[in-house]
């Protein structure tokens, strides 16, 4: 069952303008290791950060309730499968929100879909509650 969906679009110009303006300090605070590492090995790395950031949006919003507060960006993770799809792992905050949608006996997954046209990064997120099979 779908308990919660969310979309963002993101500004790649702006993303550029926190990076030069902040550079690491700003990637550590929301991006992983692994994001940008796989975000620097790309040929425009502002636009893989735009989709990622645009993506823990759009996360964000299909994790809120009435109740819930801001989520720290390190908390979602974007990483890429090897056929290009993009999957999410949620740790700490992101993770324990995600447990206040699943009824017992269900666990969280959800779907990310990520696009970019310059100047625009857009994310669509939907997370669903699965039936518990282990």
């Amino acid at each position: 069952m779908i308990v919660g969906i969310g979309t963002d679009i993101c500004d790649i110009r702006r993303i550029e303008q926190s990076i030069d303006k902040f550079g690491s300090r700003f990637l550590n605070k929301t991006f992983t290791e692994d994001e940008q590492a796989y975000c620097e090995g790309k040929a425009r790395p502002a636009m893989s950060y735009a989709k990622r950031f645009a993506a823990k949006e759009a996360i964000a919003k299909a994790l809120a309730g009435e109740q819930t507060g801001h989520l720290s960006w390190t908390s979602v993770e974007i990483k890429n499968e090897p056929s290009g799809r993009p999957s999410v792992f949620l740790t700490n905050d992101a993770k324990l929100r995600s447990a206040m949608h699943c009824p017992t006996g269900y666990q969280l997954k959800i779907h990310i879909s990520l696009s970019d046209d310059y100047p625009y990064a857009t994310a669509f997120a939907i997370a669903e509650a699965v039936p518990d099979v282990t």
